[in-house]
């Protein structure tokens, strides 16, 4: 089992939810989170005196799916969620051990 991590632009929330959905994704997990990596911020002005936003508002997006599912979902999101330009985020993909549904006890491949 794997665990999908995605930071994506706001704007292609709607898009890559979709685009799970063809790929057989049930469920995903969706934060809103802040953040920067090589796009580094950028500068506003409110009210005459200019700022520096460092952090720029991101979506994090989590997704357990069976082994076999891993690479799908990640080609699914990467298709998705690219615009082409910096700051269209990042995906990870890393082990998950164990799983368990609590409301039924199921564990691993069948919780998901």
């Amino acid at each position: 089992m794997k665990m999908v991590m995605a930071i994506i632009k706001p704007f292609k929330l709607d898009d890559v939810r979709e685009s799970l959905s063809d790929v057989g994704v049930s469920g995903v997990t969706v934060t809103e989170v802040k953040g920067f990596g090589r796009q580094k911020g950028h500068t506003e002005l409110y009210r005459g005196a200019e700022y520096v936003v460092d952090f720029l508002p991101k979506i994090k997006l989590e997704v357990a799916v069976t082994d076999d599912q891993a690479d799908r979902v990640v080609e699914a999101i990467q298709a998705a969620a690219n615009t082409g330009k910096v700051g269209d985020g990042k995906i990870f993909v890393y082990d998950l051990d164990k799983v368990l549904r609590i409301r039924t006890g199921e564990l691993d491949g069948d919780a998901l």
